[in-house]
């Protein structure tokens, strides 16, 4: 099962690195990261593999929200179905 992660926010150091050791420590496998600064603002979106993972989902979720609330950062995660079937037209 797959996931696709969302973090916007003003950009800083290690923003990469924090979402990827929350996603490390819980053996979210991460498939594919796009990232762009636009000013002073960052978009990432990564696609995860967590069918190893060793949380639920909300557990997850939560976990990732609250490292966002810690670097000042907005962190979403749905899962892979959700969100195709969102930006499907």
């Amino acid at each position: 099962m797959r996931a696709i992660i969302s973090v916007i926010g003003k950009d800083t150091y290690g923003i990469l690195a924090k979402v990827s050791a929350v996603c490390s420590e819980h053996k979210a496998n991460i498939i594919d990261v796009t990232q762009s600064v636009l000013q002073e603002m960052f978009v990432m979106v990564m696609m995860v593999d967590i069918t190893a993972a060793d949380c639920d989902f909300s557990a997850l979720k939560a976990t990732l929200e609250k490292t966002g609330e810690d670097i000042g950062m907005q962190i979403n995660i749905m899962h892979e179905d959700i969100f195709n079937s969102m930006h499907r037209i």
